[in-house]
């Protein structure tokens, strides 16, 4: 049974993928879609997000430590700020920071929250499994999954929030306009993730015979719910709207919904391959 450090670990990891793609994914979706009303859902995200980058680099302390001063020992979280996982946390404090301040300005704040959103996704190019490997290129393919990832989960909210408000008109102008980027990004973004799975596994044989690749089995199944709920809106549930009707707005927030408890559950399995299993050796 894991113990409270590891529990802490993935609440940790959790709040910081969770804060950071939907902060991030926010401002990427009202700066492509011209969406209004995000500010304080992006801003309650990277706040969370930065929480859970603090957190998790004291945690980092702790581990060095044995015990929960490790936390707050400046000699420890000094030693740690010179690795990986200090460059990490100087990435997400900065992208983290300007994308609070840019939601707090007009104008041109959109697109400096985005650079802020950008420069914080970009720190997971720098610690984890992904950059362990040394291959530049695999550091690319995950930060454009990343983008694409953010993207997906920054329309929900918006999109849900036409949806329950019967804007039939805005719901499915919004769905449309994202279906149409969807059948671009998506794609793309199902290939990274198979190409960095394989990558990180090594062969079929890791993949079902290990803990690592089990688990990864759960979020590839998780990630196929998400895609069939997508597809689902795009070629049922926004057609419907687009042809005026209004029970479709009903579905769209429902399904919209589901898809909110698949991205969670995936963050969350995501938060438990990257805090507590190795990679297959």
């Amino acid at each position: 049974m894991p113990d409270i450090w590891t529990l802490a670990a993935i609440a940790a990891k959790f709040s910081l993928y969770a804060g950071v793609l939907t902060a991030a994914g926010s401002v990427f979706a009202a700066l492509m879609f011209r969406i209004s009303e995000t500010k304080l859902f992006a801003g309650f995200f990277a706040i969370f997000g930065l929480a859970g980058a603090v957190i998790g680099f004291s945690l980092g302390g702790a581990a060095l430590t044995g015990d929960v001063s490790g936390m707050v020992d400046p000699e420890m979280l000094g030693l740690l700020w010179s690795t990986s996982a200090g460059t990490a946390l100087s990435y997400r404090l900065i992208g983290l920071t300007m994308l609070l301040v840019g939601l707090m300005c007009g104008g041109v704040g959109i697109w400096v929250s985005s650079v802020g959103g950008l420069i914080a996704l970009w720190s997971f190019a720098t610690v984890g499994h992904i950059p362990d490997q040394g291959a530049f290129w695999i550091n690319v393919v995950l930060m454009l999954h990343l983008i694409g990832v953010a993207l997906w989960i920054g329309i929900l909210t918006p999109l849900r929030r036409l949806a329950t408000a019967c804007s039939t008109h805005q719901a499915s102008d919004l769905g449309h306009r994202f279906g149409q980027a969807a059948v671009l990004f998506v794609p793309l973004l199902v290939v990274a993730g198979v190409a960095m799975g394989y990558y990180l596994v090594g062969s079929f044989d890791a993949l079902f015979g290990t803990g690592y690749g089990q688990v990864l089995i759960v979020k590839i199944m998780l990630v196929g719910v998400l895609l069939a709920l997508a597809a689902l809106n795009k070629l049922r549930f926004v057609p419907r709207l687009t042809d005026g009707d209004t029970q479709a707005s009903r579905h769209l927030s429902r399904s919209i919904s589901f898809e909110w408890v698949a991205v969670i559950s995936i963050l969350f399995v995501t938060a438990v391959l990257t805090s507590t299993l190795n990679l297959p050796s």
